[in-house]
């Protein structure tokens, strides 16, 4: 797709506006009710169908699908994501009042730093053809590490903060309480951090680690780096809507790492045989509407597979829990 600057600067500034009002809407520190998060996620959902189909009517259909492909991938990668999130705003007991401004801060750092992974990511392809074989290589990996983690079963850990995080907080040091919004104080005279920067920073830093799994599985589906920012902003910018909608529900998702794993390996076979095609070997590519189904087809099995595997966890948990409560008294009398 040939895009001109004018095109990225009214994109670049269209998506800015929307950022703006998003801000200005929920600028007032507040608990997110499921009404206000449900009905922004439609918002910011049908943004992106709008996007895409303006693709679509002004000629561009390849760009259009390639568009799709991405938004859906880059948003099902995203929900993963939500786990983590989950994590650090327990590690860091953010008031719930203050946790929609932790996301959207977080979420536009990680935006930026994203940005700076796609640039450099284009860069690389248009140079090197071969990186395909690596991408393609990492995400197979990748897709069987999710299998492994999924098969092991092992109880939810704690979010650790890592080296850069450490290091900012030796180096600023922080306050021992929320002051409200701010993000630093005055304390003894010197200027330090406040826990709520060190939030927003923990998200929008740890979200680069799932750019190293997104960012190359966006460039199997497309090397237009326009439809590569453009999917991945209107992914991350429903995000925090996303976060307080199914917040309850992440738990219910108990197959989503197999079908994240299957989207991923299928995504790094479709990178190496990309590769291959490109060294002038004659194999198979696949397409786009091809990748579009399987996408959504993975999605929606893992969904549903899910949903019912939670039920019947839960049925059998009530089933033990009432066996027990009429043990209980036999087993008293018997004493």
């Amino acid at each position: 797709m040939d895009v001109s600057m004018s095109l990225w600067v009214a994109t670049i500034l269209g998506l800015s506006a929307l950022i703006a009002v998003d801000f200005f809407i929920g600028r007032k520190p507040h608990d997110v009710s499921i009404k206000e998060a449900g009905t922004w996620t439609v918002v910011w959902i049908v943004l992106a169908a709008l996007f895409g189909l303006g693709l679509l009517f002004f000629g561009e259909s390849q760009a259009s699908g390639e568009f799709f492909a991405g938004y859906i991938t880059e948003k099902s990668l995203s929900v993963d994501n939500l786990f983590v999130f989950v994590l650090i705003m327990a590690k860091f007991s953010v008031p719930t009042h203050l946790q929609q401004r932790v996301l959207l801060i977080g979420v536009l750092v990680a935006l930026v730093l994203r940005a700076i992974f796609i640039a450099a990511g284009a860069a690389i392809i248009a140079s090197f053809s071969w990186v395909f074989y690596i991408f393609g290589a990492f995400l197979i990996y990748t897709a069987w590490k999710l299998v492994q983690e999924a098969r092991a079963d092992e109880p939810e850990e704690e979010f650790e903060e890592n080296r850069l995080l450490k290091s900012i907080e030796n180096r600023f040091g922080v306050a021992d309480k929320y002051h409200g919004t701010k993000l630093f104080i005055r304390n003894n005279g010197k200027r330090v951090l406040t826990p709520l920067m060190v939030v927003m920073l923990a998200i929008g830093t740890t979200d680069v680690l799932f750019a190293l799994d997104s960012i190359p599985a966006i460039f199997g589906l497309t090397q237009d780096p326009y439809i590569v920012f453009t999917a991945n902003a209107f992914a991350l910018m429903g995000l925090r809507q996303l976060y307080f909608l199914i917040g309850g529900l992440l738990k219910k998702l108990v197959h989503l790492s197999y079908g994240l794993s299957v989207i991923l390996g299928f995504i790094g076979v479709k990178l190496v045989l990309h590769a291959l095609h490109e060294s002038g070997v004659h194999v198979p590519e696949i397409s786009i509407p091809f990748s579009l189904a399987v996408i959504c087809g993975v999605l929606v099995i893992t969904t549903i597979t899910s949903l019912i595997a939670s039920k019947k966890q839960a049925e059998r948990e009530a089933a033990d829990g009432s066996d027990g409560s009429e043990k209980a008294p036999k087993d008293s009398v018997g004493a």
